[in-house]
């Protein structure tokens, strides 16, 4: 399930950046490259895609982070290289991207969480 050869897809989440939306960190697929916005995110886009596709592993696409997760074993774990880039760019804001990210995210992300608690 992992390729270190495949390419990431973009530098930012692709379904995120497909609607308009923003992202806290970014997670990449090791099976295929998706990048997704992770659990802390709005909209959870890296869960999303190993629910949808089985990919089961994930490595962090933020800027000095090598870590890899098991979605399977719920756990983090040791991977390889990956083709690079292996972040993105040091400079694109994090949460971003920038020229999205509402001055009420935090608010945001609350107000989700809240309302998943009370579920």
């Amino acid at each position: 399930m992992i390729d270190t050869e495949v390419l990431p897809s973009g530098s930012g989440c692709v379904e995120c950046d497909a609607t308009g939306s923003w992202w806290v960190h970014l997670r990449r697929c090791a099976a295929c490259g998706h990048v997704g916005c992770c659990d802390d995110s709005l909209n959870r886009h890296a869960t999303g895609h190993y629910s949808a596709t089985g990919h089961t592993v994930m490595q962090s696409f933020e800027p000095g982070e090598n870590w890899f997760w098991d979605y399977r074993a719920q756990q983090l774990i040791d991977g390889p290289t990956l083709a690079a880039p292996t972040s993105h760019a040091p400079q694109q804001s994090s949460p971003g991207p920038s020229t999205r990210l509402p001055a009420d995210w935090m608010s945001q992300l609350e107000a989700r969480n809240a309302r998943e608690a009370n579920t």
